[in-house]
């Protein structure tokens, strides 16, 4: 719901959202440009102080105004000359006439009504609605993603837009809802929506004696001049007139012969409140203030651009939606809960599988459950998870409808989720708990995709078939979008075990005739397709954009199209790729230690980590490989980076030599090492095979256990992330 009340405000009136805070943003500036030019208010500084200096240089005063600016003008009436003059506020000298800027008296026009008058005041009104609704929805949506509340500083996670979306939205949510609320308020001023703010004093006549001198009026003298709103003098020519004062405290009738209050009507609660009001959307008197909510105003063109951008991504992400049999004439049914669309797409995989298999399929969201899904032969549901463990939005009405469906059709559930997030899966694990509770068989047993793996949503498939009584594997080979590639040219290769059956390259790309890349990092990924395949392999990259070069490991499997197609490569030779940004997987930005373990081609991105470490930052290395005399991938710049400090300690592991072990052998034995590391705030990254990172998970929990802490922990607070195949 939040999602779609964000999209349908934001997206069609994001102009009209712009040019209201952009134009705030400008307004923003200008109380900056009066504090470095108008001066100050000297401390103790009396209204009778400034009023005695500037009713000496003049023949008639009519009166003295603070403005919101800060600066202090007087209006006179000397016969010939008469004007309003900026005065200095210590010692009422005459410092500039007082000429209100068009240019600002434009923009702020064009901020409180798009320069359509009462229109146009509507309009802005309707602006700072919808930028309320826009902040709050976008914070909620926020924290639900980052996995709650106390989440919600975390670094966010997701492409370029996404990012710069979530870091901008939190920066700026809260000073947007500020100037939204206090926008409204001032509309509602603007049309007299709210209570009058006070009674004016009673109507009164002054003594008709000689005045006194305005220095010496009492009340006058009690009031700081920083205090002061207005001081309109009496009519020379009217005995019976009177000083008028208002200020902070209220609004007062002052006798011009004795000095005496006449009449005095306080400022109210409701006075105080706009008075509030008005200074935290204008910044006038708290020009700090205005400048932060300046440029919280100022972040909305990008949010709206980024905004726009995810909007469109998602479109793209939905993918096709299965040509759908009628639910009564179909054997096989899908439900689908998707937050993010994505999970759509996997759910068009199967059910062209199943189609080809033979069955009739249905396919719709999780929240079309109804009574006549009970009479189904069989149910697989698709369920994403949400930020922490909570429905998305296509399922968001699942459990409710749940209750009312009789019958116990076959079930199976796979769930889609991050293992980064503590409840990794967490609303397909309710899924599945209720389906038990309600006594539905299990097809088969749950099973959970961590951050779309196509590789266990395949093995999901393979399960699946066997489980249906295919006799064979049901074939799921889901692919998500291909970026457009570019070409690059093979300029450089090391090869290792090439005796074996499975030999490893080290491969060194640069774009086709001196083209360019966009910007990557270590961990990034290069996505390539060989030739006649539509489906890119990824390899994570051991270089970063400054090195000039693309290097990735790749290992040679036994019937692989992609990794044959590589090691085939001759140098000089062309290949079609992507480069795909992977911010899940880097090291935090930092001094803390850093825990580097990986197995085979591993490797690749921890040594571009390693490369990287100019500041020489604690990092030790565990890795593992087969034979050191054939497959010890970078053994001698390992040796280069421990000499030059960028690497701290290098533990090796070969698993075919006498008295070998694995990776995980080695981290076991330095237990103590591992948990001071991570005891001084360390980060730990894993690249290699599945099997390799689970032993490590059981290793690493048994060695922070003591710390009160384990893997699932480390994950949620971004110090410990796979890159795992």
């Amino acid at each position: 719901m939040f999602r779609r009340i964000h999209s349908v405000l934001g997206l069609p009136l994001a102009a009209l959202l712009v040019v209201a805070a952009l134009s705030g943003a400008a307004l923003s500036l200008v109380p900056v440009v009066d504090r470095a030019r108008v001066p100050a208010i000297p401390a103790g500084t009396s209204v009778a102080a400034l009023a005695e200096a500037v009713a000496a240089r003049h023949r008639s005063v009519t009166g003295i105004v603070r403005r919101p600016s800060g600066a202090v003008t007087v209006a006179f009436d000397d016969g010939e000359a008469r004007g309003v003059e900026i005065v200095d506020p210590a010692t009422g000298r005459s410092l500039a006439p007082f000429r209100p800027s068009q240019a600002v008296r434009t923009l702020t026009q064009l901020h409180r009504a798009f320069l359509a008058g009462d229109a146009g005041r509507i309009g802005a009104a309707l602006a700072a609605s919808l930028m309320l609704a826009l902040s709050a929805t976008g914070l909620h949506m926020l924290a639900r993603r980052q996995g709650g509340w106390t989440a919600l500083l975390r670094r966010p996670r997701g492409g370029l837009a996404q990012r710069w979306h979530a870091e901008l939205g939190r920066f700026a949510a809260l000073g947007l809802m500020v100037s939204s609320v206090t926008g409204l308020w001032m509309a509602a001023e603007g049309f007299d929506l709210l209570p009058a703010g006070g009674t004016a004093p009673a109507a009164v006549a002054a003594s008709g004696g000689a005045p006194l001198p305005v220095g010496s009026l009492d009340l006058l003298r009690r009031v700081a001049l920083a205090d002061l709103d207005a001081l309109t003098f009496p009519d020379p020519a009217d005995p019976a007139d009177v000083y008028v004062l208002r200020s902070s405290a209220g609004e007062a009738s002052i006798d011009p012969a004795t000095g005496r209050v006449l009449a005095f009507a306080p400022t109210t609660t409701l006075d105080r409140a706009s008075r509030l009001v008005a200074a935290l959307h204008t910044g006038r008197g708290a020009w700090a203030l205005g400048l932060v909510l300046g440029l919280c105003a100022a972040s909305t063109p990008v949010l709206a651009g980024t905004g726009l951008a995810i909007w469109l991504r998602r479109r793209s992400a939905r993918g096709r939606r299965p040509a759908n049999l009628p639910l009564r004439a179909a054997d096989t049914v899908i439900l689908v809960g998707s937050e993010g669309n994505t999970t759509w797409g996997f759910a068009a995989c199967l059910h062209d599988a199943l189609t080809r298999a033979g069955h009739r399929v249905h396919t719709a969201p999780m929240n079309a459950l109804s009574p006549a899904h009970g009479a189904a032969d069989r149910l697989l549901i698709l369920a994403a998870t949400a930020g922490d463990g909570a429905a998305p939005a296509s399922a968001s009405r699942f459990m409710d409808r749940l209750a009312a469906v009789a019958g116990s059709p076959p079930v199976a559930v796979l769930g889609f989720g991050d293992r980064t997030f503590p409840h990794f899966c967490g609303f397909a694990r309710e899924v599945a708990d209720a389906l038990d509770r309600k006594g539905w068989p299990r097809l088969m047993p749950p099973a959970w995709i961590d951050r779309q793996s196509a590789q266990g949503f395949a093995q999901w498939g393979r399960d699946l078939g066997r489980a249906l009584g295919h006799g064979r594997d049901l074939v799921l080979a889901h692919a998500s979008p291909v970026p457009p590639t570019a070409p690059y040219t093979l300029v450089g290769r090391d090869d290792y075990d090439i005796a074996s059956a499975t030999p490893v390259a080290v491969l060194r790309l640069a774009p086709a005739d001196g083209g360019e890349t966009p910007p990557f990092r270590a961990g990034d990924l290069l996505g390539i397709l060989a030739p006649s395949t539509e489906v890119p392999r990824s390899y994570s990259l051991a270089t970063s954009s400054e090195d000039g070069v693309l290097e990735i490991c790749v290992r040679r499997h036994a019937g692989g199209l992609c990794s044959g197609f590589l090691h085939g490569l001759p140098i000089g030779g062309s290949v079609r790729a992507f480069i795909r940004a992977n911010p899940e997987f880097r090291p935090a930005p930092g001094r803390a230690p850093l825990v580097l373990v990986g197995a085979g081609t591993g490797i690749g991105p921890l040594i571009g980590f390693v490369r990287a470490n100019r500041a020489r930052r604690p990092i030790h290395l565990y890795w593992g490989g087969r034979r050191p005399e054939s497959d010890y991938l970078y053994a001698r710049e390992l040796a280069e980076h421990l000499a030059a400090g960028r690497l701290t300690a290098l533990r090796t592991a070969f698993s075919r030599q006498p008295g070998g072990g694995y990776v995980q052998d080695r981290l076991a034995a330095d237990a103590a090492l591992v948990r001071e590391q991570v005891h001084r705030g360390g980060q730990v990254l894993v690249c290699g095979g599945r099997s390799m990172a689970q032993a490590v998970r059981r290793v690493l929990d048994g060695a922070v256990q003591p710390l009160g802490l384990d893997v699932t922990t480390l994950r949620s607070r971004r110090r410990y992330a796979e890159d795992v195949y």
